[in-house]
């Protein structure tokens, strides 16, 4: 995987989802929303592209789309299945457990209405390390203070898996914190934790603000553990996180990651969904162009990478419209 060297401040979001045109009769319109992340990383600016795309002809459709920031991928596929959100950006792994009714969705079963709309952008693990704190591989952290991700999160779920490959419990660490996004790149700054883990498009925010101000090193995350993920999960993937895409880091980093992907659920309508997919679609060179994760996205690749969950009646029919499955 490779990315693009622009940096673009994620919490341009919410100038992105306030693109839209004159409004439909309000006895006309239908509010949809879009559960993301944290607004320092990439699923809170890609949603809002989403709904910036969306709202621009609500005269037309009479759809007028929110983004809501929130705890992340697992919280998204919860707040899919109690019906309090209509579409949410989860990492490919997470969709696949949902799906299966696998390891954080094992208590409450198979989310069997669970569907796919298409893939965004590939999502590597990116560890980051306090200049201070001697890191030079992930083993090093044992013993020190390290953010895990907050629960609900696919960040979290994740670390769950690494660390079980690895053989290591949380206790491993001397903290196991539980920070959101927006809170460890300060932390990290003020000398709370020595590392954080955390999976996220790039170019990031996220990554940019610590490593540009004070001086955090990315740290490449490798191993018999990592071979063995990527090697029996299919959602998984190697990827590379460029040298120089950082201030203060010029070497390659090595990783692994997944998959961010747009899901939504059967009960939402066909009508709707495909109303959202045929307006990103149709705007595709306009909707790369609006953070810079999103620069990457290739059609034949948006429909089918990550996607473990049956495909929305609504995506299939634009996707059919285009000849692009049968």
């Amino acid at each position: 995987m490779r990315f693009k060297l622009t940096v673009a401040a994620a919490a341009c979001a919410a100038a992105l989802a306030t693109g839209y045109a004159p409004s439909a009769p309000a006895q006309q319109q239908r509010f949809i929303t879009i559960g993301t992340g944290g607004v320092t990383g990439v699923y809170y600016p890609a949603g809002g592209a989403i709904c910036r795309i969306v709202n621009r002809d609500r005269a037309k459709h009479g759809l007028r789309c929110s983004v809501e920031s929130t705890g992340g991928s697992v919280f998204n596929v919860n707040a899919l299945r109690s019906g309090e959100i209509e579409f949410g950006v989860s990492q490919s792994d997470v969709q696949f457990y949902a799906i299966k009714g696998q390891q954080q969705f094992a208590k409450d079963g198979a989310f069997s209405d669970l569907r796919a709309v298409f893939a965004l952008h590939p999502e590597p693990f990116t560890v980051v390390a306090r200049k201070e704190a001697g890191v030079t591989k992930f083993e090093d952290f044992k013993g020190k203070r390290f953010n895990v991700g907050n629960p609900g999160s696919g960040t979290r779920a994740s670390m769950e898996q690494l660390l079980n490959a690895m053989g290591w419990k949380p206790s491993d660490f001397a903290l196991a914190a539980e920070l959101r996004p927006d809170e460890h790149g300060q932390a990290l700054c003020d000398g709370k934790i020595d590392g954080f883990f955390y999976g996220v498009g790039h170019p990031s925010a996220n990554i940019q603000d610590p490593t540009t101000i004070c001086g955090a090193k990315l740290v490449s995350l490798t191993g018999p553990a990592v071979d063995k993920l990527v090697k029996e999960n299919p959602f998984y993937a190697y990827a590379t996180i460029p040298g120089g895409l950082y201030p203060n880091n010029p070497q390659e980093t090595r990783t692994f990651g997944v998959q961010a992907t747009l899901v939504s659920s059967a009960k939402v309508p066909a009508d709707v969904v495909y109303t959202v997919v045929k307006s990103v679609f149709d705007n595709l060179e306009e909707f790369k162009k609006l953070h810079p994760a999103l620069a990457v996205l290739k059609p034949e690749e948006m429909i089918k990478n990550g996607l473990s969950a049956p495909l929305h009646d609504g995506a299939v029919r634009y996707y059919k419209e285009k000849g692009w499955i049968k």
